[in-house]
């Protein structure tokens, strides 16, 4: 503690019973206990509305709502089950992003898939949109020789039939940027000019992109610069630490503190999910994260 400090607390200190004694002094209303069993819940400053995937943590979806709630984390995604949906409102938290229609290798880049992902997408999307699920989350597929121009095309014309429904229920098709060079090689997404031009190409205001933190790093980097020119375009982020996908701490090269004031000053109303694979403690190591990003 700096002599500052301590003059400001101390100060406090002797000021609080004097102007509990002046007439009208109105105290602020004490912040409710937590009921006996519940972990303290961690205020949150607002900016930035933070989610976590389910598939990092190797442990029960209950447990893991308890974690979230006393994080302050208000929702918990990629949720394959849509009864999981569900089970975690009773704690208050909705799944942000819904495991969609299509599998990262094979998705919306080759036109004689488009019926079998429009059927699955017409059938799952009001089931999530009637849970208060706001995205559905898309892929482009494997490039397999592909060049991006018609992949492009495909992907644009796939996403046409469902942009009306999407656009009716009010929920977000999320196109997501992946990396080819580390994680998932041959994806054809893999930079973001492509995912513009899907986006541009379907002209819905309900089609847009996941901007994966992490895999645009390995890729092309200029992540602030993106999040500010292209913000219009993106609907949902994902965190990771970059070499390894583990904590977003200093042991990696992102500054997501950055990243994050970044978001925020675009006046962006999604979630930051945290999707990084922990070396550590799991819950130690996403609490720290939520702190990074709650900026």
């Amino acid at each position: 503690m700096d002599r500052r400090s301590f003059l400001r607390i101390s100060g406090a200190s002797l000021a609080a019973p004097m102007l509990a004694s002046l007439p009208g002094f109105a105290r602020a209303p004490a912040q409710a206990a937590p009921k006996q069993g519940e972990p303290a819940k961690t205020p949150r400053k607002g900016r930035i509305k933070h989610s976590v995937c389910k598939w990092c943590y190797n442990m029960p979806l209950e447990e893991l709502c308890k974690n979230a709630v006393a994080m302050g984390i208000s929702s918990i995604e990629i949720l394959d089950n849509p009864d999981d949906w569900a089970a975690i409102k009773k704690y208050g938290l909705i799944c942000a992003m819904a495991t969609g229609s299509g599998s990262i290798p094979e998705g919306w880049n080759r036109k004689e898939r488009h019926e079998e992902l429009v059927k699955r997408s017409l059938e799952g999307m009001p089931k999530a949109a009637a849970a208060g699920v706001p995205n559905w989350i898309v892929f482009s597929g494997n490039r397999g020789g592909q060049p991006d121009a018609e992949g492009i095309e495909a992907c644009a014309a796939g996403l046409k039939q469902i942009a009306p429904l999407a656009e009716k229920l009010g929920i977000n098709v999320a196109l997501e940027i992946l990396n080819s060079k580390v994680d998932h090689g041959d994806y054809a997404f893999d930079h973001m000019k492509y995912g513009l031009d899907v986006v541009q190409k379907v002209g819905s205001p309900r089609v847009k992109i996941l901007y994966d933190i992490y895999h645009a790093q390995i890729m092309e980097g200029d992540v602030i610069r993106t999040i500010k020119d292209h913000h219009d375009a993106i609907c949902h982020y994902h965190t990771g630490g970059v070499p390894g996908r583990h904590e977003i701490d200093d042991s990696q090269e992102l500054n997501y503190p950055a990243i994050c004031r970044a978001i925020a000053e675009t006046g962006f109303q999604g979630y930051v999910s945290q999707e990084f694979v922990p070396t550590r403690d799991p819950m130690t190591s996403l609490r720290q994260a939520i702190d990074l990003c709650d900026v």
